[in-house]
């Protein structure tokens, strides 16, 4: 992780603010520096052909592109000041509105284009904020989605188990799994899917979100970057750094083994494993909290809310 770590309070936070120019470029330099020092790693593994098992998983699994990441955004209601044609010409992009020397964010387009989306993410986020947290996984959905497959199936083929095949078969027959998020019981195995207590579906995702899971979580920064240019870019950068920090406790905790990697050991086999698992999860999930109620904040500043 980073050392400069996007923290604090929006820059642009103050809806109806006329930024000067010479605030704004700064804000955009500052951004993209954070942004490469949370990406040019990644950049530099993909030209050379290489993978990594843990941060990759933020640009293969999330759409996102590099390039997106960088563009920097105030958020709605913020209007900047234009003047130079370079300053116009960072913001001739989709979904801003230039009057005379001053520009911002067009919530009529935005809306129009990304408003049934938008209005869908806000139920989604204001019933998790609401749900009572679920500390109970243990991360075994990783588990389940090795359960049973031979070494050739399995993913990560450059990271062995920590368990042998029959030891981590175990795991998950001794233990009650009870996965709420979609987009993780989808990658369960055929064998593994009927030992989940739930069976959650893409259509019952508002009902069954809860701010205890890992990957609700990690799917703040997917939010973020979908209501762009709504989201102001210190929060985007927020939820992209408390997806990788999940995603690392997702894969310690995972039966793969990293310590090759640099990583721990979350062994949620045992008491301990999971007592570490359990308080590493609920600190993730206060965090989470936080960033749904500014990200809902950025929506209603669009006047987007939930239905």
């Amino acid at each position: 992780m980073p050392a400069d770590r996007a923290a604090g309070p929006d820059p642009a936070a103050d809806r109806g603010t006329v930024l000067p120019a010479a605030v704004w470029r700064g804000l955009v330099a500052d951004h993209e520096t954070q942004i490469g020092q949370r990406t040019d790693a990644h950049a530099a593994r993909r030209l050379a052909g290489q993978k990594h098992p843990v941060e990759d998983f933020l640009f293969t699994y999330y759409p996102f592109k590099t390039g997106q990441l960088k563009k920097w955004n105030p958020g709605a209601g913020i209007r900047l000041e234009l003047e130079t044609d370079e300053d116009r010409a960072y913001v001739d992009r989709r979904w801003y509105r230039t009057t005379g020397n001053l520009t911002e964010v067009d919530l009529e387009s935005w809306s129009t284009d990304r408003g049934d989306g938008a209005r869908f993410i806000a139920s989604l986020l204001a019933s998790t904020l609401d749900r009572e947290a679920n500390f109970g996984c243990f991360g075994l959905h990783e588990w389940a989605m090795v359960y049973r497959m031979s070494e050739d199936e399995r993913r990560h083929q450059q990271v062995p188990l920590r368990l042998s095949p029959a030891e981590t078969d175990a795991v998950v027959e001794r233990h009650r799994i009870q996965c709420s998020h979609h987009d993780a019981f989808r990658f369960f195995t055929a064998a593994a899917r009927p030992r989940n207590t739930l069976q959650p579906t893409r259509e019952g995702m508002v009902g069954a979100e809860q701010p205890g899971c890992l990957h609700a979580g990690m799917d703040l920064y997917k939010w973020a970057m979908k209501i762009g240019p709504i989201a102001p870019s210190a929060l985007v950068v927020d939820c992209f750094d408390l997806a990788l920090d999940i995603r690392t406790l997702d894969m310690e905790a995972s039966p793969y083994d990293l310590r090759g990697w640099g990583y721990g050991v979350v062994a949620i086999e045992t008491a301990a494993g999971k007592a570490e698992y359990m308080e590493r999860q609920q600190d993730f999930s206060h965090r989470a909290q936080a960033l749904r109620r500014r990200l809902l904040a950025a929506l209603a500043a669009a006047e987007v809310h939930p239905v």
